[in-house]
């Protein structure tokens, strides 16, 4: 244990250059995009005046008043030196602090995740071992054709198709499509309030599940493959293990390495894909604050979520290679921890 406190311990050390250098092509980006807060705001409060200019003394006094006359490289320098003390200043939409907009982001996109990896990993693992067993009959064909045109089709267009089929569109009314939870529904019974936020995430879980469960179920098929004609799943067999042991005992832990590697490519990816998904179901989560942050310039609120999704970039990368200790005890981390 103590060689695995030393690795994450340098890992986490590791981190901090990468994380550097992911805020700061982030802000140099943001500060090439066509188009400031200053013009987007100004335009914003004058567009109901017909004869209205804007002219460049009103936009220099606003950029004075946001800091962005100083030069680029102080300003970063400046939100470096408000994060370390996890100060991420001020939204320019609204004025409020963006650690209270990003927290109340954060908790309903990671609830959205969790339980799309959690179900991703839980339905495909069963069924890639399944398929495995049967494989060249015509129910894995069957299934196998279905998974990838499950896995080609576009997330829009699948949310699109839930709310017209499944939200009120032409044909049933089955699911909430707008929001996370219904109006007024803190003052429910437990109970009730469970129910009403499981209605609500129902159609956005499916959105952000189907693709990550078809990739791995396809993974966890062909991992099982390779494993099962390795030579020491010959000797089990013919030591007279039953096959249930063989598979579970032998080849299913050692299958399971391929899919934990995925894991640091699936979380992030379903961050981002939650950006669409929120967006067309009306969820206040990070993928909607970020795209609704970009159409107003805030860069405070735009820095804020991308330095958040690359921690839980990096925090998943390193999960996964936690895990990998747990399925296979001869992972060692005495070498990398020196």
């Amino acid at each position: 244990m103590a060689d695995v406190g030393r690795y994450v311990i340098k890992r986490c050390l590791l981190t901090i250059p990468t994380l550097f250098g992911i805020t700061l092509v982030t802000f140099v980006v943001l500060q090439l995009a066509p188009g400031g807060p200053a013009e987007i705001r100004l335009q914003a409060a004058l567009s109901g005046q017909r004869e209205a200019r804007v002219t460049e003394e009103i936009i220099e006094q606003t950029r004075r008043l946001y800091g962005l006359d100083r030069p680029i490289h102080e300003r970063y320098l400046r939100w470096v030196a408000r994060i370390v003390r996890l100060d991420f200043g001020e939204s320019y939409k609204d004025h409020r602090p963006v650690i209270e907009k990003v927290w109340e982001a954060l908790k309903v996109t990671l609830v959205l995740n969790v339980i799309a990896i959690v179900a991703s990993y839980v339905l495909s693992i069963p069924w890639g071992v399944y398929s495995s067993r049967i494989a060249g009959s015509l129910v894995d064909q069957v299934v196998t054709v279905a998974l990838f045109i499950l896995y080609s089709l576009p997330s829009f267009w699948v949310a699109t198709m839930m709310i017209l089929f499944l939200g009120g569109g032409e044909f049933l009314d089955v699911f909430p499509t707008y929001g996370f939870r219904s109006y007024g529904s803190e003052a429910w019974p437990l109970a009730r309030q469970l129910w009403d936020l499981s209605s609500h995430i129902f159609l956005p879980v499916v959105c952000l599940t189907y693709g990550s469960l078809a990739l791995l179920s396809r993974y966890a098929r062909v991992a099982m493959l390779e494993v099962v004609g390795q030579d020491y799943i010959r000797t089990a067999r013919a030591k007279g293990l039953g096959e249930g042991s063989v598979i579970f005992k032998h080849a299913f832990r050692n299958a399971l390495i391929p899919l934990i590697t995925l894991f640091a490519n699936v979380f992030p990816a379903l961050i981002g894909g939650s950006v669409i998904v929120e967006t067309i179901f009306s969820i206040p989560g990070m993928g909607k604050l970020g795209f609704d942050s970009v159409l107003a310039r805030d860069y405070p609120v735009i820095m804020a979520v991308a330095t958040i999704s690359a921690v839980l970039t990096l925090v998943g990368i390193l999960v996964s290679d936690l895990l990998y200790m747990v399925v296979d005890p001869r992972v060692s981390f005495e070498g990398q921890s020196r």
